[in-house]
């Protein structure tokens, strides 16, 4: 039984800090030169990729997923869905337990995710299989959800039952994987449930597990944070930029100088928002980790021989 350290998330939900699993994860993204991607689930693949340069610093992501994804949840049943279960700490808990689970050591948030960009379940959704292309923009990224196996159809018997719980709003979430580099999520558990919520006209409800930064990263960035906040401060109280200007509330012949109204509201304004972003740093989403490909290139190219893959022209 593993013994990770828990502590509320602010807003709701639980970071888990994970210790003992130095990775690789059993479920791991591996990469490989030229923007070579493989998603592995222990030993096995579930997800190929190559990107391609198109304009700019946008980038095509060009897929295939293969059979094989396993959930890392058990099953879950009718009388479960309709208890008053807590299900992103229920969530958690399984992973915790999972062999098949993205989680490696660090801290790892779990939280409820209701409300979606537009788009994000419709246009931006991968629905079909096995195949795909991801278009990766500098801009925005891409924002989607992409599914790990096969979507049943909506009259499927078990989506069907998933359809009554939907109606009932007793539909257990979406368990979604967020994935840096991509911008987006992956689906760890609950591919029938996503297609039954679309399927009765609504968005999934989803619970999220996001990679956040260690101690040390987030730490450092705080110390940062302060000095430029320290420096702003003073900037405040002795430069011209305490000033409010020879337009300012007192007219042309009265400056207000370095304490006046003008200034203090500056510095309020700078004292909420230093607290807010200090507050929020130990709960902003790190990079997703991936680790190299063994065999490299070599081993990719032939995996993606054996699949059939698509490969973008060069």
């Amino acid at each position: 039984m593993n013994r990770w350290t828990r502590e509320p998330l602010p807003g709701g939900g639980l970071v888990l800090a994970v210790a003992e699993r130095p990775g690789p994860a059993s479920l791991r993204f591996e990469t490989a030169d030229d923007g070579r991607l493989l998603l592995r689930q222990g030993e096995r693949p579930v997800l190929l990729g190559r990107s391609r340069e198109t304009t700019g610093c946008c980038r095509d992501l060009f897929l295939r997923r293969l059979t094989g994804y396993r959930s890392p949840l058990p099953p879950l049943r009718s009388a479960h869905m309709r208890s008053s279960v807590n299900w992103v700490h229920q969530y958690a808990r399984w992973l915790e337990e999972s062999q098949e689970a993205p989680l490696h050591d660090g801290r790892w948030g779990f939280t409820e995710k209701a409300v979606f960009q537009p788009g994000v379940w419709s246009e931006d959704f991968v629905a079909e299989w096995p195949g795909g292309c991801l278009g990766l923009y500098c801009g925005g990224g891409w924002h989607g959800v992409l599914p790990l196996r096969r979507l049943s159809p909506p009259d499927a018997p078990r989506v069907k039952a998933y359809r009554r719980h939907a109606r009932e709003g007793t539909l257990a979430p979406v368990l979604l994987w967020w994935v840096s580099f991509l911008d987006g999520w992956l689906i760890l558990d609950g591919h029938d449930r996503a297609v039954a919520a679309l399927a009765e006209g609504g968005e999934p409800v989803c619970a999220q597990v996001t990679r956040l930064p260690d101690d040390e990263h987030w730490r450092s960035a705080s110390a940062d944070m302060t000095e430029a906040y320290e420096g702003h401060m003073e900037d405040l109280a002795s430069g011209p930029e305490g000033r409010e200007g020879p337009e300012g509330p007192e007219g042309p012949e009265g400056p207000e100088g370095p304490e006046g109204p003008g200034t203090e509201r500056r510095r309020e304004a700078l004292r909420r928002g230093y607290g807010d972003t200090l507050a929020s740093l130990p709960y902003e989403a790190a990079s997703t980790r991936s680790w190299p490909l063994p065999g490299g290139a070599v081993a990719w190219d032939g995996l993606a021989g054996r699949v059939d893959f698509a490969s973008p022209r060069d």
